[in-house]
């Protein structure tokens, strides 16, 4: 079993900055795709963005040059650098971790981007 455990949400005003870092433990076999996705009230949870083992990268329309998903493999950590933020960013974002072919949802970190 694998446990994930994020930090870094809460509330910024337009126009500012958060970095959200999701650190997987436990039974560990081997991690391959990192992701990070969001949900906004009312809607599905969408890809915002993604990072394969090989180095791969990709992210949502929504969030392109604004976020940047990173990984410390030593660390089993994944991150979302998160600047320019704009009110249509506010959603719960959860990390999903695949080991081997096991996906693994964190318990969701509220970003709220408000004046």
């Amino acid at each position: 079993q694998v446990q994930l455990v994020e930090s870094g949400g809460g509330l910024v005003q337009p126009g500012g900055s958060l970095r959200l870092s999701c650190a997987a433990s436990g039974r560990i076999r081997m991690i391959n795709t990192m992701a990070w996705y969001r949900q906004a009230p009312g809607k599905e949870r969408e890809l915002v963005a993604r990072n394969t083992r090989g180095g791969n990268t990709n992210y949502a329309d929504s969030v392109k040059g604004r976020f940047t998903i990173s990984r410390d493999s030593a660390k089993n950590t994944v991150y979302l650098q998160m600047n320019s933020l704009k009110p249509e960013d506010t959603a719960v974002y959860y990390c999903k971790v695949q080991d081997v072919t096991i996906n693994y949802w964190g318990q969701g970190t509220q970003v709220t981007v408000s004046s």
